[in-house]
């Protein structure tokens, strides 16, 4: 048995199956990755994949088993490679973050400024995407952390901490009748064409949940995943704009009013999430102590270990 035994396991089924996919992925032969498979299958006495003729189409129940023990060993391999590279050069290095567009424009730009005075020498790159795509990248070890409000707490595989509330916000243009009412209903609101965000991002989904229990009608004219999408077209007064109350500037939208609906929509929480048993370069916890001073490595490290506290805000 050796490594690359493991790899071309866990990459077969990352590439849906498709030995071709998982050999290029790796540089290396498809009959290559078929025999190391088989001589592994032969090695533990039981078949790890279902086929079809020479094809492999799926995962056969001890094969469930190995995938997750594959996993497992491949991310402690991981992490045996990283302290090499930390304690080689403590201060510099790659960071990856995954977040969705709300976090990266108006709640990164001031913690990466902070994080890059500290940490000149590393390499940050921003990965933007839906929650869902986020969490999976970083349970693919493609991220080294996501950031995104409550969907991706109870993500297989990943740690989830709560860093700040928030609460969505009513935009509108000077001289719109919203505002005669500084705690406007959900019945007034409706009356609006509405502009808002997409499904999958920015607690849409208390917004619909909060007509659904009115029994009211979500007009919606527009979804986006950018705030300042549904800013502009609020601002051409093709209807209101529903956002959340980080991406509203006073100064910056200076054509624009800020209602806060708190009161209808509920408190909202961006969470970060990291991956169970991934090892973190100091400057990770860093970085997330910068982002949310109450997330100290000492909790993050009890989260990690598993330890069952409340850590909600």
């Amino acid at each position: 048995m050796n490594l690359h035994q493991l790899r071309f396991v866990r990459e077969a089924v990352r590439q849906n199956y498709n030995l071709t996919d998982a050999a290029k992925a790796l540089f290396t032969s498809q009959p290559g990755v078929s025999k190391a498979i088989i001589e592994l299958e032969e090695e533990l006495g039981v078949d790890i994949f279902t086929r079809h003729g020479k094809r492999i189409r799926g995962l056969t129940e001890p094969g469930r088993l190995v995938l997750s023990s594959v996993e497992l060993i491949m991310q402690e391999i991981d992490s045996l490679k990283r302290i090499g590279k930390e304690y080689a050069a403590q201060d510099s290095g790659s960071f990856t973050i995954a977040t969705t567009h709300t976090q990266a424009r108006y709640t990164l730009p001031k913690v990466v400024q902070a994080f890059m005075v500290k940490f000149p020498k590393v390499r940050l790159s921003l990965l933007q995407g839906n929650p869902q795509q986020i969490a999976e990248m970083v349970q693919r070890d493609q991220a080294d952390l996501c950031i995104a409000t409550e969907s991706i707490a109870g993500v297989t595989g990943l740690v989830t901490l709560p860093c700040y509330q928030w609460e969505h916000v009513v935009v509108v243009p000077p001289d719109h009748p919203l505002l005669r009412n500084k705690q406007p209903t959900l019945e007034e609101i409706a009356a609006f064409p509405i502009i808002t965000y997409d499904g999958a991002f920015a607690g849409r989904s208390k917004i619909d949940h909060a007509f659904s229990l009115r029994g009211l009608k979500l007009d919606v004219l527009l979804e986006a995943i950018d705030a300042d999408v549904i800013k502009t077209y609020v601002e051409l007064g093709m209807g209101i704009g529903i956002i959340a109350g980080m991406a509203f500037d006073a100064e910056r939208d200076k054509n624009l009013r800020a209602i806060p609906v708190g009161h209808l929509f509920g408190m909202n929480v961006s969470r970060v999430a990291v991956k169970q048993g991934a090892y973190l370069r100091s400057y990770i916890y860093t970085f997330i102590e910068l982002l949310a001073p109450t997330l100290n490595r000492k909790l993050i490290e009890q989260a990690m270990s598993g330890e069952k506290e409340n850590y909600e805000l």
